[in-house]
């Protein structure tokens, strides 16, 4: 079953309904263990309760999920009550369709074993070392996440149920092999064709055009001959990384000292347990161990946590913040040490001392470098921020010019050329730079100069000042600039129009059976022959296919355009089958089936939620 898993979660579809219901039980699916219930619910699902704690949980997920997914525009949607609202929703959401699949897969009596569950906690790669389980990173892992052994063990068991749900639901759809031969005929179907070209090129350099009809066409086509508004700007740029900077020794040290912490390992402490469900049992190990038994011996076979029992007891290396408080309270301080019985969360442990790291900290040689390093950017990040706020306040009391703020920055402005919206300076393409040209406060009257900026900071270590020195505003290009372009075009649609006509005239003769001499009158042939397939997505591809068949010996007709614009004479000479190759063949199925399998398991969550009684509680709307 587990492989049945793990193939059915590899689907597409099948990944992205688990990125929509399962990880819901990895965040939000431990809630009812974490947090007591106090009265008030987000909603009842068929009696089972999804309390506040869990509704906050989740909702708060969601939030930080879209929050690093969008970036700063999160920050402008989050200012909208609506959108939030929709989030929390959306989380609650998420929540009744995991109990509705936890309840349904109860009811059909799926189960996950205890080895299946420790299996895929070995399997997880988030908790592995060189590719073997590190059960000191599990511990920790599941430790900063809040979760006892227990308590992670029971989400995974809740989530590799729903995925045991999903894979019975949506592994049923397949197609006949009758099915699968007829539609891959279809897809794979080709059709010979041959095309004659009227070329509208040819017939546009015929057209003629009078001054009344481009003016015309200017009137009634103005916004097409906009001319868009352009800038000229100066600017003085400053860079923190071209501020070079020293460190002095005594620099040096005093920011070791002051950083010892970074550079201290804390003292570690290596603990073996013997976890047992009972007192008796623990103190049954206890004595065992007085008498000389293995520790590793007897926590494989009597410790009740799979984890360490699996290492002789082992837990690996802990430091104080992930250490259990049992262990520390045990008073265990000498190598080799035995505790005595230890009540704990999980039943009661027996825990020996196997050996103690003492603190290390590393001395000031080995980390000379990366100090000096650091002193440097610290104290050229520091000049540059002074420097900056000195080309501020010049700017500030200069704004008629940059002439201040050069003086003050030591470099002279830059001015670029004329550029639109759509063409910005590559050395200015930055989002907060270009809005402050782009928004017009910086424009004077009528094209003149406008006042300096304020400093504008992009990236944290670079800063702009700059003013805009000349501005164009966007305008209609006067009529003697575009009246090539105009007579162009009306030449163009004049020819358009005339072929389309002798297309169509000509089509009516070819299938009147007149087409010979219609063809010859024209001065037009078709050319040879080719094979089109349904891949094709230019025009004559789509036409060719959605033509009638050809009768025996009697091509069938239409008219469509090539990429130039020229219109095309089209004979479908003959369809016939093509071939799939498997692999394709197989592709093709199982993409079929996949959207399928999406289909069933969307129709089989509105039906569990048309049939399940659902009373939605205060919490549901609380901010």
């Amino acid at each position: 079953m587990m492989d049945n898993l793990r193939a059915a979660s590899n689907h597409v579809v099948l990944k992205i309904i688990l990125a929509l219901i399962i990880l819901s039980f990895v965040l939000t699916g431990v809630g009812n263990y974490l947090i007591g219930g106090n009265g008030d619910y987000a909603a009842k699902v068929n009696g089972q309760e999804i309390s506040r704690a869990q509704l906050e949980n989740a909702f708060s997920n969601e939030r930080s999920r879209q929050q690093q997914q969008l970036g700063e525009q999160f920050s402008q949607l989050a200012g909208n009550p609506a959108y939030i609202q929709q989030i929390r929703q959306q989380a609650l959401s998420q929540l009744v369709d995991e109990s509705l699949l936890t309840g349904y897969a109860k009811d059909l009596g799926l189960a996950i074993s205890d080895d299946q569950i420790k299996q895929a906690i070995f399997n997880q790669s988030a908790f592995q070392t060189n590719g073997k389980f590190d059960n000191t990173k599990y511990l920790g892992l599941i430790n900063q996440m809040g979760f006892t052994a227990d308590q992670y063990a029971e989400a995974l068991r809740k989530q590799l149920t729903t995925q045991q749900l999903i894979a019975a639901v949506t592994n049923t759809d397949f197609m006949l092999t009758g099915e699968t031969d007829a539609l891959a005929a279809l897809v794979s179907q080709e059709r010979l064709v041959r095309e004659a070209t009227i070329n509208v090129a040819a017939l546009a350099a015929k057209q003629t055009v009078s001054a009344e009809e481009i003016k015309n066409y200017y009137e009634q086509n103005k916004n097409n001959f906009m001319s868009p508004e352009q800038f000229r700007v100066s600017y003085i740029k400053l860079d923190a990384a071209s501020m070079q900077e020293t460190a002095s020794e005594a620099d040096i040290q005093s920011w070791y000292d002051q950083h010892q912490a970074d550079y201290t390992q804390p003292q570690r402490s290596r603990y073996s347990i013997i976890q047992t469900k009972t007192e008796a049992e623990a103190q049954s190990a206890l004595d065992a161990m007085k008498k000389g038994g293995d520790f590793a011996a007897l926590a494989k076979e009597k410790s009740a946590d799979p984890i360490s029992a699996r290492n002789g007891g082992d837990m690996g290396w802990l430091e104080p913040d992930t250490t259990p408080d049992e262990l520390k309270s045990a008073g265990l301080k000498e190598k080799g040490q035995l505790s005595g019985v230890i009540k704990s969360s999980v039943g009661f442990i027996v825990a020996r001392l196997t050996d103690v790291q003492p603190q290390q900290i590393k001395p000031l040689a080995a980390v000379h470098d990366d100090i000096a390093a650091k002193v440097k950017q610290e104290k050229a990040i520091d000049a540059y921020y002074k420097l900056q706020q000195k080309v501020s306040d010049a700017a500030t009391n200069d704004n008629e010019s940059l002439a201040g703020a050069e003086q003050a920055a030591g470099v002279k402005a830059v001015e670029t050329g004329w550029f639109s919206h759509d063409n910005p300076p590559a050395e200015l393409n930055f989002k907060q730079v270009e809005q402050a040209i782009f928004n017009g406060g910086l424009v004077g009257e009528n094209g003149a100069p406008g006042s300096n900026s304020d400093i504008i900071t992009v990236d944290g270590d670079r800063a702009f000042v700059l003013r805009v020195s000349e501005h164009k505003p966007e305008a209609v290009k006067p009529l003697d600039q575009v009246t090539a372009q105009i007579t162009d075009t009306l030449k163009t649609q004049k020819a358009q129009a005339q072929a389309k006509a002798q297309a169509d005239k000509l089509l009516a003769d070819l299938k009147a059976g007149k087409g010979d001499e219609a063809m010859k009158a024209a001065n037009l042939s078709f050319g040879s022959q080719k094979t089109l397939t349904r891949n094709g997505q230019d025009a004559v591809t789509q036409a060719a296919f959605t033509m009638s068949l050809p009768a025996k010996d009697k091509p069938s007709y239409a008219t469509s355009e090539d990429g130039e614009g020229n219109v095309l004479l089209v004979a479908l000479d003959q369809v016939r089958s093509g071939s799939m190759p498997d692999a394709q063949k197989k592709a093709m199925v199982q993409g079929i089936t996949q959207n399928n399998a999406q289909i069933t398991f969307e129709a089989m969550l509105s039906n569990l939620r048309k049939e399940a009684k659902i009373k939605y509680g205060a919490a549901a709307q609380a901010q």
